[in-house]
């Protein structure tokens, strides 16, 4: 059941997500209407919905934050371009736009800073959002690997 996010709750995902992507990331939820859906067994928050839409939930392992599509482009327009994003060639794009894997050949370009494990952004040459997804590998092998899948695509624009 959705309801309104307290301040102490707001202050806990802006702390999250400033952990998780950078100080910038946290100016997501400034100015916009958060709700939020709580565990019914352990009272934690579970879903993040701004303004009405879904943002990502809370994975319950480690507590991170996992965008949805819509969460993604919101958090590209405040981070610095290039952060936590994996930039994919034009052949590759319509197939991951669809949710299919990422792999490393068609990687053109990947922040340095991405550790495998993060929560990326997919992004196309045009820099339209595609997919969000888990790294497999850092954002360095990334660019120098020629096989293999470099980020499972968790939710991808088309479906």
């Amino acid at each position: 059941m959705r309801e309104p996010a307290s301040e102490e709750d707001i202050l806990h995902l802006r702390a999250l997500l400033s952990y998780q992507y950078g100080p910038e990331a946290g100016r997501v939820l400034d100015g916009r209407k958060v709700e939020v859906e709580r565990s019914t067994a352990t009272g934690r928050i579970r879903r993040i919905y701004v303004d009405g839409v879904f943002f990502g939930s809370i994975r319950a392992s480690d507590g991170f934050i996992l965008p949805s599509v819509e969460g993604g482009r919101l958090l590209l327009e405040v981070l610095p371009k290039g952060r936590y994003t994996v930039v994919v060639s034009r052949g590759a794009a319509p197939f991951i736009a669809k949710g299919r894997t990422v792999f490393c050949k068609h990687v053109i370009d990947a922040d340095p800073g991405i550790k495998a494990g993060d929560e990326v952004f997919v992004v196309g040459e045009d820099g339209r959002l595609l997919a969000v997804g888990r790294a497999v590998v850092s954002g360095v092998e990334m660019k120098r690997l020629r096989r293999g899948e470099c980020v499972k695509n968790r939710k991808s624009v088309g479906g």
